[in-house]
């Protein structure tokens, strides 16, 4: 499911605040446009952000690379695919090459990334597994297949028959809006239930695993993911099913000790009393708290899997050793 178009200098992305309803396709033209889709999530997923921030730097950052960088930068602090792009994209261009080849590059890595990290985790399912999954991680979070929803898409393909429960995802819905929607086009068996109900199916003996994608990874194997996840970990735990966090190497920071080190993005208070509803469903005055994403701790963490394979405790040892293999 294509989620972004570059041809001829001319960068669109497929505007995701109107999914399921609408397919549009929104132009960009400047880097304040960038900024824009990105802080309201007119595209959102870790990955895809990066492959946005990438194509986006290289059509407006020409003039001032590390200046467009640190604009783009701000306007997402969690996902660390955003900077880790900038950063990428703004060396290329200070030492004189080719920015759009580039921003090509991490597009096509992104896709094989994505296609490793799917094979990764379809060897951990079965045929015929209930599984439950998070906000979205699919297609439109990233290039093609998905992170959290990469091996339910991969095993489609190859006949498996899984049956998925996707969490609506509250307050921006990603999971009614977006999980849902992918895996019906994709023909895949998918159940939506509202967040509460999670711990309902899983005594229910209908989930075999649980699979997320990730914003940010720190050393430790603490995982930031959107809001809720870590609520859904506890759980799995406490029912004895796995926990799967699903991400490319980029999302792995190597400079973040623990998740006390990754900065939680807050937004506005109005997502969770107003946003898909015809009237407010608070008093204007109701104080709200509205963090867009929450670390889960690395205990909970069955295995991390990477595009480099499939990562056990202790995450101090393999995420190093990931490190080290690049080197």
């Amino acid at each position: 499911m294509e989620n972004l178009k570059y041809q001829d200098g001319k960068l669109e992305i497929l505007d995701q605040r109107l999914l399921p309803n609408e397919a549009k396709w929104l132009p960009i033209g400047s880097k304040e446009a960038a900024f824009e889709a990105i802080q309201t999530l007119a595209v959102r997923g870790a990955p895809a952000i990066g492959i946005f921030a990438a194509f986006s730097m290289a059509l407006f950052g020409k003039d001032d690379p590390a200046a467009c960088k640190a604009y783009l930068d701000s306007a997402r602090p969690t996902a660390v695919n955003l900077s880790w792009a900038t950063a990428r994209l703004a060396k290329v261009m200070e030492n004189g090459g080719d920015p759009v080849a580039e921003a090509l590059a991490v597009q096509a890595e992104d896709i094989e990334m994505c296609r490793k990290i799917s094979t990764y985790g379809l060897s951990l399912l079965r045929d015929g597994d209930g599984l439950l999954t998070h906000c979205n991680a699919g297609e439109l979070a990233t290039s093609r297949y998905g992170t959290g929803l990469g091996p339910i898409l991969l095993g489609k393909e190859k006949g498996y028959n899984f049956k998925v429960f996707s969490d609506e995802t509250r307050p921006l819905l990603q999971g009614a809006r977006l999980t849902s929607y992918e895996l019906e086009k994709a023909g895949v068996d998918v159940t939506l239930i509202c967040d509460n109900m999670a711990s309902q199916v899983m005594k229910n003996g209908w989930i075999q695993a649980v699979l997320v994608g990730c914003d940010r990874v720190a050393m430790n194997g603490d995982a930031a993911n959107k809001i809720g996840t870590s609520g859904v970990a506890i759980l799995a735990k406490h029912y004895g099913i796995p926990f799967y966090v699903l991400g490319p190497t980029s999302t792995v920071d190597p400079h973040c000790a623990t998740g006390a080190d990754i900065q939680i993005e807050e937004r506005p208070g109005d997502e969770i009393k107003e946003l898909y509803f015809e009237r407010p469903t608070a008093l204007p005055q109701t104080k709200c708290y509205n963090p867009a994403f929450d670390v889960t701790d690395h205990n909970l963490i069955t295995a991390i899997i990477t595009d480099k394979g499939i990562l056990r405790p202790p995450y101090t040892e393999s995420l190093r050793a990931l490190f080290q293999e690049e080197v």
